[in-house]
């Protein structure tokens, strides 16, 4: 019933369909498609294919931005690494010419120690080799001493020991 009501005064005065103003409709609606799509629609369309291109290139930019920029993060790490791997080369580097040094002057310090030892041996032989020639020559002088004193008096055994204590007590005082 309410659609019977509403037909009713939507069709103000019935159901009565022209066949002329549908016709007429039609073709004015046919003209401005023909209208729209000659002077509007190809326009439209060139400018949603040019913004449609020019996204695709921004696309293709960005794309392209972000390929160079994953190249030269690649490129900055390689020579990060390279960098780094300099660096811890100049370290070793650094360490094995201070451990030779180290080596070299220990080795110096060595042999100027040893040249010492050596120098101070030497040295201490030629005193020793004086000392005993000084002594041999004490000795020789104090028995040449002892044997004149001896010939010049013939002592017995006894009075000999204590002439010889004497004449080396008096040897012993005089250095």
């Amino acid at each position: 019933m309410l659609y019977g009501v509403n037909l009713f005064v939507l069709g103000a005065g019935g159901l009565n369909v022209n066949l002329g103003d549908i016709i007429v409709q039609l073709a004015v609606f046919s003209l401005l498609l023909f209208l729209l799509r000659k002077f509007a629609l190809d326009k439209l369309i060139g400018m949603m294919k040019q913004r449609e291109d020019h996204i695709a290139g921004e696309i293709n930019s960005a794309e392209k931005s972000h390929q160079e920029a994953k190249q030269l993060i690649e490129q900055q790490q390689q020579l990060l690494k390279e960098a780094r791997g300099e660096a811890q080369g100049l370290i070793e580097s650094a360490k094995k010419i201070a451990e030779e040094q180290k080596t070299a002057m220990l080795q110096a310090a060595k042999e100027e120690s040893d040249r010492f030892k050596e120098s101070a041996r030497k040295e201490i032989i030629q005193e020793r080799e004086k000392a005993v020639t000084a002594l041999r020559e004490q000795v020789a002088s104090l028995s040449v001493l002892i044997a004149s004193k001896v010939i010049e008096k013939e002592l017995s055994e006894k009075d000999q020991e204590k002439l010889i204590n004497e004449y080396i007590q008096e040897v012993g005082e005089e250095r």
